[in-house]
């Protein structure tokens, strides 16, 4: 493979503008001839430097000519980008997430349309999170606004943003599981064909959703594809691209899960375990413990419920945790304790036996869980026996996949006679002669350095580390 192409990020090739890099673990983007006059055009506006210090973009800075050369020699100029604790995807966000990231996509437009700045395109992919803060970071979909354009992202919008908070607002039906399915969005004609004639007659549902929807229906069936003409017929004057966007921004705003106030089965789970207080407490401690003691830069917390132990990390040294569950209502708990303390910490959903894999075009343009660790650290708490017995994974599975995601960590092994582990068990039968204890540590230990085990009643935390782990 050629230098140039060795540290090309599969997941950019979409855009003809520019490219982005990987090189000695720092992130570059190229613009390209087609691209540079926007580029320059926007940089000299004075909006982009606005919105990389406000924080909603992210930072832009030329390199040297020694580095241009060394990442792409043709580029007409070359960037230098913060790296992300991690980069996720739509389908992993929980819904105030992806509220978030619709609301700030509408601001850049609004914003930049004041200073004649158009974003070319409406793909969710575009925001990213740090902490509970979205930021922009395709610096090449902005360019000069043109007078009179149509927008020609309302269609992309609509299913990667307003469609899918449309599904749990009116349906109480999480996007995640439809969004990863399909992963450019979900069709708006998927939801127009579940909603009530009462509610197609809302006249926000009818401009964006069942006319267009309808309308593509109509081309379809009749072999068309929309031309220029047609496109030039949709143009809006400036002032009604403005309105649209503000309209817009102001029914997002507003929407919020129809579930929202019922309880789910983990959303609480950090006050249902078996611990006593003091239990608790040395939990917290050993947690905290670690964290000093290995000094891990991000930590995956797997099944980070409410994000208690998240806190712990992050008030203990950890740089970043990122909050991993597939319960929507512990999501929703910890994304507001990220936003109301403003904590580092980046909450996402997964389910442990089912994750989100590599997709996309040549199945690399999104990447899956674990081609984006492995992480410092891993805390993997009440954790496995919902693996192992809810899931009948191995227990040597269980340990080859934490010490592949994770070069170091505390992993909580809960016996059978656990009130919890019983609860798993009361509806089935137990085919799990091998969970035990020693078996863990045997199946952990042949794949790293277990460091301690540290016992509470029912509980064991073990903490290892790999070859290549921190302490």
């Amino acid at each position: 493979m050629a230098r140039s192409e060795a540290g090309r990020v599969p997941g950019s090739f979409r855009d003809p503008a520019g490219r982005v890099h990987l090189l000695d673990g720092r992130v570059f983007r190229t613009v390209t001839a087609r691209a540079i006059e926007d580029f320059d055009f926007v940089r000299d506006s004075g909006f982009y430097e606005e919105m990389v210090q406000a924080g909603r973009v992210v930072a832009a800075t030329p390199v040297d000519r020694a580095t241009h050369d060394r990442i792409a020699p043709e580029a007409r100029a070359v960037v230098e980008h913060p790296r992300l604790p991690i980069i996720s995807h739509p389908y992993e966000w929980t819904f105030e997430q992806l509220k978030a990231a619709a609301l700030l996509h509408l601001d850049l437009q609004i914003d930049g349309l004041a200073r004649d700045v158009m974003l070319s395109d409406a793909t969710a992919y575009n925001v990213q999170f740090v902490g509970p803060d979205p930021i922009f970071i395709d610096t090449l979909s902005f360019r000069r606004y043109r007078e009179g354009e149509y927008w020609a992202g309302h269609r992309q919008f609509m299913e990667q943003f307003l469609v899918p908070l449309l599904l749990r607002s009116l349906f109480g039906i999480a996007h995640n599981a439809w969004y990863r399915g399909r992963m450019e969005g979900i069709p708006a004609a998927d939801l127009v064909a579940m909603l009530s004639f009462r509610q197609k007659l809302s006249l926000r549902v009818l401009t964006h959703l069942v006319l267009p929807a309808r309308f593509d229906r109509s081309a379809r069936s009749r072999g068309l594809e929309v031309d220029k003409q047609s496109l030039e017929r949709t143009a809006l004057p400036r002032p009604a691209l403005d309105n649209m966007w503000k309209k817009l921004r102001t029914w997002i705003a507003a929407l919020d899960p129809k579930d929202a106030d019922e309880t789910t089965v983990w959303k609480d789970y950090a006050g249902q375990t078996s611990y006593v207080e003091e239990e608790t407490q040395r939990k917290r401690d050993i947690i905290a413990g670690f964290v000093r003691e290995f000094s891990p830069g991000i930590v995956w917390d797997l099944g980070c419920n409410s994000g208690d132990y998240s806190e712990i990390a992050l008030e203990n040294g950890a740089s970043h945790v990122v909050g991993w569950d597939f319960d929507e209502g512990a999501l929703a708990a910890a994304f507001d304790r990220a936003r109301d303390k403003q904590l580092a910490y980046t909450t996402l959903y997964f389910d442990a036996a089912n994750p989100a894999p590599n997709q996309g075009w040549a199945e690399g343009e999104r990447q899956g869980m674990i081609d984006r660790g492995p992480a410092d650290a891993i805390l993997a708490l009440a954790f496995v026996h919902h693996l192992a017995i809810a899931k009948n994974v191995p227990l040597e599975d269980c340990a080859e996949w934490l010490t592949t995601i994770g070069r170091s960590g505390v992993v909580e092994f809960v016996d059978k006679s656990d009130p919890m582990v019983e609860k798993l068990l009361v509806m089935r039968e137990d085919i799990f002669e091998d969970y035990s204890l020693e078996s863990f540590l045997d199946a952990l230990g042949a794949r790293a350095e277990i460091v301690r085990v540290e016992s509470l009643t029912t509980r064991h935390l073990i903490t290892f580390r790999t070859k290549d782990g921190a302490a």
